[in-house]
């Protein structure tokens, strides 16, 4: 019988290994953080500092944007006053307005108290993150609505991309309330998701993450979907108009609509959701992109021709093992494609053994006017995932030129004793190709 203990113990260093790559390309990167005053009060906020200090010390460049619209409300009920809206957006007389900083500069302090901590035995230990925030939003009034004076309650304008640059250049954690200030000494509330939209795409920021009550962005069923583009949320959002209501997934809309290239949506309910998100294949939440002009599908009859034409002179150099155009088209299911206009410019396939529940990874080619932007790289992670759905625990390659990079995509070599039955049979000991596998994370 196993230990416990000791499995768990593995299972972590599994974690923690496969988590390395994820690591060395979010380190320098700048990440725009929003978490509405409803995430601010869930008991797991305290989890999701602890969460945000650990991207801090990788080297991950971080703004934090908090909403606080319960806690506006709360001390709008205690003020004795009557909250009124127009459009879900609040107005705000100058009674109100008071309330609004007296909320918004209380939760900054807030969260500037938790990402000071340090105790002993704390998460934070020995942390020591530096925190900032100040007046890098420039706003002004929304105005005359349908007939209706907002009066204090206003829009971005400008943020202040210089001066965000410099204090994360110092490594700092940048703290951004929904607060905004005029040039004329005014301050006008603003929501959260308009502060955290315009701060993302003035920083050219790499990831935009938008914390939910949800797992994600949901499906009519109800299911989560783990990946999509923009156009694909525009079109949730037309068939469903209660979803275009939603606040969180409007601001993922207008993200796209902004050009920034990934917006994530995760819940700040779930423990953990933010590292899963950024450090594992499958992630925790939904990640949206930008419309991928190269479209990547299976591959059918009618793209044999083009995927002939991007093999064949890899074949004459040995790189790949020859095959006939009869061969490819038996097989060509097994294969995904990067097509651009009309043109095959990518391509791999995977060839399932149930049996030993293993999978080899071949054929992975890309047209040589398209290399060096991680298509190949794109592939062979499709190709895994796709892998892992049919339930197979690992991958492996058979290859002659390409070892490093497999190696790079975190394949180690083997010994071809270690390759299915059926595949050793056929191994081709001319070629003398070396074997690389790769465990699929469960």
């Amino acid at each position: 019988m196993s230990d416990p203990t000791t499995d768990s113990q593995t299972n972590y260093v599994k974690w923690f290994r496969n988590s390395a790559p994820y690591i060395n390309a979010h380190r320098g990167k700048t990440f725009v953080l929003m978490l509405s005053g409803e995430a601010v009060a869930h008991d797991n906020f305290d989890n999701i500092v602890h969460d945000i200090a650990l991207l801090n010390s990788l080297g991950v460049r971080l703004v934090l944007v908090h909403g606080a619209r319960p806690q506006i409300e709360e001390r709008v009920v205690q003020a004795g006053l009557q909250s009124r809206f127009h459009r879900d957006l609040r107005i705000t007389d100058e009674r109100e307005m008071r309330c609004v900083t007296d909320a918004t500069g209380s939760l900054r302090s807030h969260i500037e108290a938790l990402l000071s901590m340090g105790v002993a035995n704390s998460p934070m230990h020995g942390a020591f993150i530096r925190v900032s925030s100040g007046n890098f939003v420039t706003a002004r009034p929304l105005g005359i609505l349908d007939g209706v004076d907002y009066k204090h309650t206003g829009v971005v304008r400008r943020i202040d991309a210089q001066g965000l640059q410099q204090q994360l250049h110092q490594g700092q954690i940048v703290i951004l309330s929904p607060l905004g200030y005029s040039p004329t000494g005014e301050i006008f509330n603003l929501t959260a998701e308009d502060v955290a939209v315009h701060t993302a795409r003035a920083l050219q920021a790499d990831k935009l993450i938008l914390f939910t009550a949800e797992e994600g962005l949901l499906n009519h069923q109800g299911e989560l979907i783990e990946q999509c583009e923009y156009r694909d949320v525009d079109n949730l959002v037309a068939k469903n108009t209660a979803l275009g209501s939603d606040t969180i997934v409007q601001a993922a809309v207008n993200a796209g609509d902004l050009g920034i290239q990934r917006c994530h949506l995760i819940s700040y309910r779930e423990d953990g959701a933010l590292l899963s998100e950024l450090f594992t294949r499958d992630g925790a939440g939904t990640l949206i992109t930008q419309e991928h002009f190269e479209h990547l599908h299976t591959a059918s009859i009618d793209d044999v021709g083009g995927i002939l034409a991007i093999i064949e002179p890899l074949e004459q150099q040995g790189v790949l093992l020859k095959r006939s155009r009869e061969l490819l088209e038996t097989e060509i299911e097994h294969f995904k494609v990067l097509e651009q206009d009309g043109m095959i410019i990518a391509c791999a396939a995977l060839y399932p053994y149930p049996e030993q529940r293993s999978g080899e990874i071949a054929c992975v080619a890309t047209h040589p006017d398209y290399r060096g932007a991680d298509r190949a790289e794109r592939l062979l992670a499709e190709l895994e995932k796709a892998a892992a759905r049919q339930g197979l625990n690992q991958v492996f390659v058979l290859t002659t030129q390409t070892a490093h990079w497999f190696q790079e995509q975190g394949y180690v070599e083997c010994p071809v004793d270690d390759l299915p039955p059926a595949k050793r049979e056929l191994y081709n000991c001319q070629r003398n190709s070396k074997a690389f596998i790769k465990t699929l994370a469960s």
